[in-house]
């Protein structure tokens, strides 16, 4: 047990000392550290309202049955792995990080990591290489979260050499076996896991919370852009906000926008050329130069060129020939 978890004998002793046999949820909440994440999420997080709502009331499913157990009333570990579904950008793994910190301030898993692991991660090119690959991979994840990106590309069943089931039945072995020691989450785009689950029924009855992440909207958009220039010491001048507003708007429009994801592009971009325009330009600059982001530092997006739908800044996803999409960076 580490510093901050709240193990079901001290809340016995302290029910049956102080309270008469009562448990208190507040002192759970606050020792466990919970009641800081959720509020993190509703501070941290723009928009996301469906799914912070399922996160408290997982949490609050896991307090209840620490508390039921602290009564001494019968209380089964609840399951607890997971399928997060949802385009890119979307906050999927970081809700895992925040999910992780809940139930390792509950005790349900012994540290806070989260392993984030994609197919060729787990499956082999050739015969034997699988088993030990995946085995590998669990054997870190041990203790904490295992975050499986595109989980359906590990179910290729057009292809007789593909290995990926092999993976899949140590994953449901150890989901079944072992889930009080790892908490497995599945992501990826909703259509596909449903897809997936469909073609794996034993995967899909192990997974007992389901949660969508639904695209933002412009203005959540804009305020995940203030709050990403704001943790990096930039703001926006008065016309840059109205330009990258209607940046935002074309952008959406176009292929491959990917959320967040997007919008942290568009920004790091927006940086380069605000950079080399003060270096060209030369002299003494002061904070407010060296914080701004003008106009002129977002206008030469190729988003706003009609003949090029893409500014060379946005990492959505695009699976090559064999289904495999390349390493991405930014928010998930």
């Amino acid at each position: 047990m580490t510093e901050g978890q709240t193990s079901s004998e001290d809340l016995a002793a302290t029910a049956t000392e102080e309270d008469g046999g009562e448990v208190d949820v507040e002192s759970v909440l606050r020792e466990s550290n919970v009641q800081d994440v959720l509020e993190g999420l509703d501070r941290d997080l723009v928009g996301l309202e469906p799914v912070k709502t399922r996160i408290r009331e997982i949490a609050s499913l896991l307090v209840i049955d620490k508390l039921r157990r602290a009564a001494g009333l019968t209380s089964d570990r609840p399951s607890l792995h997971m399928s997060f579904t949802g385009n890119p950008g979307t906050g999927k793994t970081t809700v895992a990080l925040r999910m992780a910190k809940i139930l390792h301030g509950l005790g349900y898993i012994e540290n806070p990591s989260v392993i984030s692991v994609t197919r060729d991660d787990l499956v082999g090119q050739y015969v034997g290489h699988t088993a030990p690959k995946t085995k590998e991979v669990l054997k870190r994840a041990f203790g904490g979260v295992l975050f499986i990106d595109e989980a359906y590309y590990l179910h290729r069943p057009d292809n007789e050499r593909d290995y990926g089931q092999e993976t899949i039945e140590i994953l449901l072995q150890v989901m079944e076996n072992d889930r009080d020691k790892l908490v497995v989450v599945l992501a990826g785009y909703h259509d596909r896991m449903d897809e997936f689950f469909r073609s794996n029924p034993g995967m899909g009855s192990r997974v007992a919370h389901h949660i969508d992440f639904p695209d933002y909207a412009p203005d959540q958009l804009l305020a995940i852009a203030g709050l990403m220039l704001d943790q990096q010491g930039y703001e926006f001048s008065d016309e840059a906000r109205e330009v990258f507003t209607d940046y935002v708007a074309h952008r959406m429009e176009q292929p491959r926008f990917a959320n967040a994801r997007s919008i942290r592009n568009a920004l790091d971009r927006a940086r380069l050329r605000q950079a080399n325009r003060l270096v060209e330009k030369g002299g003494k600059l002061d904070r407010a130069k060296l914080t701004a982001i003008e106009p002129e530092d977002i206008l030469k997006s190729r988003v706003f060129d009609a003949t090029d739908g893409n500014d060379g800044e946005d990492t959505a996803p695009t699976p090559d020939a064999n289904g495999h999409s390349p390493t991405r960076a930014g928010a998930r």
